[in-house]
């Protein structure tokens, strides 16, 4: 499992959030955990395999905001009992 984040500009308030949330959810319907960010200017969702990400780019672009770079990290879900390493 992978957590992608996403660097957006435009998103001002939190009806912004909901629109990229949307457009991700529609355009990798594989996604998890959609989380959206106005102060941060990111979004973040998990993914097991892969996703056409020049789409998810065309769809976001198209929605009125820009997609300034996508980065992938190993997720390890963190549960009530798991070990720190």
């Amino acid at each position: 499992m992978n957590k992608v984040t996403l660097k957006i500009d435009g998103m001002m308030c939190s009806m912004c959030e909901a629109h990229i949330k949307d457009v991700i959810r529609r355009e990798v319907p594989q996604a998890k955990k959609v989380t959206s960010s106005r102060k941060k200017g990111e979004s973040t969702f998990l993914i097991d395999g892969s996703f056409d990400e020049s789409k998810l780019k065309d769809a976001i672009k198209n929605t009125g905001y820009e997609l300034n770079g996508i980065s992938s990290d190993e997720y390890k879900k963190k549960g009530l009992f798991s070990k720190k390493t």
